[in-house]
């Protein structure tokens, strides 16, 4: 009875799965699951998107790779995306634009808690804002141990303030496109910089992920900043969400980021620190730093 959902989820992994190679073994795994009677017993729309998860990220363990349950009804748009702009751009408005926290600890150290880089369409005023609020204080601290990822141009704008010159900070290949945009620092920005010279701190746990680690790894890559805390979750793959049916939609990733520096990426491995400490401890960490190094 699973079958349409399925063999849809099966050519949208073929049509645009990064790794066509790869698509093919996985689309053979959920096929298997179907014909075994795996899912024949699941009628409920959220556990069925959850066994197939575990199934698709079996084969080499994308977390990125996902069928999603959604209790408001995907619209069926004939669109093959099944991006909604229009509300995403109301949860961004409520979300505050993932910026959690903006502040000035005593001892002059700047605090900015981001918990998701939304898109830079309609989030970058307000990274314009925290970036200019921060900008005279002595050390930085970036907390993105709640952060779930995001846009790769909020994560350009947001490393913007942090360099004094253009920085090459991250390719990433489109497989539909079959093509591979570049990401630098923007040559000119909104206010004043922090600066490419002050100490940044950039906090992390087993939960930072995806566009998040992107700005971990590109500060990393770059001798820019001090990660603390704990190895990322390990989400390099961007992509986009497809009908599957009424409460049902796929993350198929279609890209990977490529670091300049490295020429690879953290996908699988995580992005990992250079003070590696418990996330919970990582704050304290980082400010005893801030306040002894100015």
């Amino acid at each position: 009875m699973r079958e349409p959902e399925i063999e849809l989820l099966c050519s949208q992994l073929a049509s645009y799965y990064v790794f066509p190679d790869t698509a093919n073994e996985i689309a053979k795994v959920l096929r298997a699951r179907l014909d075994e009677g795996a899912y024949s017993t699941l009628d409920d729309d959220e556990a069925f998107a959850a066994a197939v998860t575990a199934d698709l990220q079996s084969v080499n363990g994308d977390k990125h790779l996902r069928l999603l349950y959604s209790a408001e009804e995907v619209p069926e748009t004939g669109q093959e995306s099944a991006w909604d702009p229009v509300a995403y751009k109301k949860e961004a408005e409520l979300d505050a634009f993932g910026i959690r926290k903006i502040e000035r600890l005593e001892g002059n150290v700047g605090l900015l808690e981001l918990s998701l880089l939304h898109d830079a369409e309609i989030a970058t005023p307000a990274i314009i804002a925290a970036m200019n609020l921060i900008a005279h204080t002595d050390a930085l601290i970036i907390d993105l141990r709640k952060n779930g990822g995001g846009d790769p141009h909020t994560v350009a704008l947001v490393c913007s303030y942090l360099f004094d010159e253009q920085v090459h900070l991250n390719d990433i290949y489109n497989r539909p496109e079959d093509t591979t945009q570049q990401f630098w620092t923007l040559p000119h920005v909104p206010g004043p910089k922090f600066g490419g010279k002050k100490p940044v701190y950039v906090l992390t746990s087993a939960r930072t992920f995806s566009g998040a680690e992107e700005l971990s790894y590109n500060l990393q890559q770059n001798e820019r900043a001090t990660l603390i805390g704990e190895t990322t979750k390990g989400g390099a793959h961007p992509g986009d969400r497809y009908r599957v049916g009424p409460h049902l939609k796929s993350a198929v990733p279609n890209g990977r980021a490529i670091n300049p520096i490295s020429g690879t990426n953290w996908e699988g491995v995580g992005v990992v620190p250079h003070i590696a400490v418990p996330a919970d401890e990582a704050f304290s960490v980082a400010y005893k730093k801030a306040t002894e190094n100015k």
